[in-house]
């Protein structure tokens, strides 16, 4: 069944079919939260915001409108406005690493210093999209993490094509120029290829 037929289901009645529209898009909202969160170190509460943006769908998908955009795009919206709100709540506080309940585990298959540099790339990326105004963040979230288009993350940001496209570049741009002196380190420079002059 397509979203459409599996909406008209349950606004018929037939509310165990929501179970399925959540099931397609679970995995996509959860990530999209547990990015979102991560600059606030609160990615722990991924799961109940996430979980609290399928509640408030489904008491809300009476008023859902196909012809105003498509039901993930409006997920998509729930889901931001519901991070953005328990940001609001959490802007000053920050939870450090030791009472994060996060323990990192290295895989057994890779070498060391291997892992260690993979992780160190993914973390100062990581950091790099962090460090970004919020709509900047989440516009670069949608289209490289959720492989939105321009038109969807639009609605979803509640923002014309143009100013995407453009929120977009700075994104993009502010992460180069982050990132810039890491990958240029004079460490590097022996290496061809390297060289920042």
């Amino acid at each position: 069944m397509t979203d459409s037929q599996l909406i008209k289901e349950i606004k018929d009645g037939n509310t165990d079919l929501y179970s399925q529209l959540m099931r397609r898009y679970q995995r996509k909202i959860l990530t999209f939260i547990y990015h979102m969160l991560k600059s606030a170190n609160l990615e722990l509460m991924a799961e109940d915001l996430c979980s609290e943006t399928f509640y408030k769908a489904f008491r809300s998908l009476h008023s859902f409108r196909e012809v105003d955009a498509s039901f993930s795009t409006w997920l998509y919206t729930i889901a931001r406005n519901t991070v953005l709100s328990e940001l609001r709540k959490h802007r000053s506080s920050q939870v450090p690493l030791e009472e994060s309940g996060y323990v990192p585990v290295a895989s057994q298959d890779i070498i060391p210093e291997h892992a260690v540099l993979r992780n160190e790339k993914v973390n100062k990326v990581r950091d790099a999209i962090n460090n970004l105004p919020e709509k900047q963040r989440s516009a670069l979230i949608l289209r490289e993490y959720d492989q939105l288009d321009y038109h969807e993350i639009s609605l979803i940001l509640g923002q014309s094509i143009s100013a995407v496209k453009s929120l977009l570049f700075r994104a993009r741009s502010s992460v180069k120029n982050q990132l810039e002196p890491y990958l240029y380190e004079p460490m590097f420079e022996q290496f061809e290829g390297m060289r920042s002059r």
